[in-house]
Order: C-alpha cells, then structure tokens, then sequence
C-alpha cells in the first residue's frame, strides 16, 4: 500500500473517532450508530454490558447517556494499525460528567478498537472499553447549555 493511502486512511480512522464523539456529546443517536458496522459490537466490561449490531449499540448509547445530569467526553489519538481493509487502534479518553442520581464521575480510559472499511469509509467493528482511573469526587460546577436531544 503506498504512503499517501496510509496516510489517507489513518486520517480517516481518526476522523471516525472525532464524528463518534461529537455524535455521542450532541446525543445524536442516529449519528452514532451510522459509525459502526452492522454487526458491530461494543463492550464495556467495567458494567458488564455489550450491544450488539447498530440497533443495540444507538439504544445502549442513549441509554447510557440517560444516565447523565451532563456528560463531557474528550478523545485523543492513539496508535492505528492498518492491515488493508481491517485496521486495530485505541483511542485514549478523558471523561467528565454528574449522573442523574447527584454522583460524579472523572476517568481515563482507552477504547480497544477494530475497525473495517466498508463502501461508506472507515466504520467500528468493535470497541471495547477499559478504565484505567475513576474519581467519584464530587463535581463543583454547573452544566450550561448541555444538549438535550440531536440538533
């Protein structure tokens, strides 16, 4: 594969990760699951779930973001290895937020991805999630202007 169609793609592959979490923090559902393969899963094993499809995965995301009074998430570039039309990476999170029920919530964590590119570019085939710090401490601040629904 030449340089510039590595490049191209890893370009891609991040991209993915920047349209999930704006999906995600703009609680557009419909948006997130459009980002995975049909028979994607994803795993977060720290609360024993695991969607399955894009059905399963948009209704455990919303789900989740239910929880939340706010929800915060940041994504960082990880390393991506590419392997023709299959690729694996992780993508390093920061997360932030106060659930409904008044605690609070601070971690860092990294996704384990694989992902596989399909006639409309690169999609997840998988991701599963893994803390590596929580804070409970309570959260001072107040949420301003948190999205409700998609725009």
């Amino acid at each position: 594969m030449d340089e510039m169609r590595l490049t191209a793609d890893r370009v891609e592959i991040e991209a993915l990760c920047a349209e999930l979490t704006d999906a995600i923090l703009m609680r557009d559902f419909e948006r997130v699951a459009e980002q995975f393969t049909p028979d994607a899963v994803v795993s977060w094993p720290h609360i024993n779930r695991e969607f399955v499809g894009r059905e399963q995965i948009r209704a455990g995301i919303a789900w989740g973001q239910g929880l939340w009074e706010f929800f915060v998430q940041h994504t960082h570039s990880g390393v991506v290895r590419l392997d023709g039309d299959a690729a694996t990476g992780r993508a390093w999170i920061q997360e932030f937020g106060r659930l409904r029920d008044g605690s609070s919530h601070l971690n860092y964590a990294l996704y384990h991805d694989r992902y596989r590119r399909t006639r409309d570019g690169w999609r997840f085939a998988e991701r599963v999630y893994e803390v590596r710090y929580l804070d409970d401490t309570p959260l001072p601040g107040t949420a301003h202007n948190m999205p409700t629904t998609a725009a």
